[in-house]
């Protein structure tokens, strides 16, 4: 079992640090919850049955953000201002890619809701499929098509008018 744990860990902590970053705005705040991710994770391996390990561990980080948010009383961080610190950290170095359109995409994306902020950074910035993010949001996979295509709608509307 540890060694199962150690090689989910090592193939999902970038991903998942990136994603609590996003989330947060926090290097420190990041790493915290993502430790809590793994080890919310590493309690239910024995007793749960787990089909998607990316689907299972996105699921815990939404809800360990939300906890985050919840207990601290603190305002959700608004994505603006998080997207381009991603190059200056660390851990995330090797997946930044940054072209001089990102502000405009960042602010745009800043804009949408919470709900379709997950579903384009999970499909896009994490390149998760349509069925791991159903699993995620415990939707269908049609109603994560339709979610999506509307977040796309807005976002493309929003820098359309940029």
């Amino acid at each position: 079992m540890k060694e199962r744990f150690s090689k989910i860990y090592d193939e999902h902590i970038t991903a998942i640090y990136r994603f609590c970053y996003l989330k947060i705005g926090s290097r420190d705040v990041a790493e915290d919850l993502s430790s809590e991710v793994f080890l919310r994770f590493w309690k239910q391996l024995n007793s749960s049955r787990i089909d998607n390990d990316k689907a299972f561990l996105y699921g815990i980080a939404r809800n360990v953000i939300a906890d985050h948010y919840r207990k601290r009383h603190a305002p959700l961080v608004p994505l603006e201002g998080n997207v381009l610190n991603i190059a200056a950290d660390p851990y995330l170095a090797d997946m930044a890619a940054i072209s001089s359109d990102m502000d405009q995409v960042r602010k745009a994306l800043s804009e949408l809701n919470d709900e379709y902020q997950n579903l384009v950074i999970w499909r896009y910035l994490e390149e998760l499929s349509i069925s791991e993010i159903a699993q995620i949001e415990e939707k269908s996979e049609e109603s994560v098509r339709v979610q999506l295509h509307r977040a796309l709608n807005q976002l493309r509307d929003r820098l359309q008018g940029v």
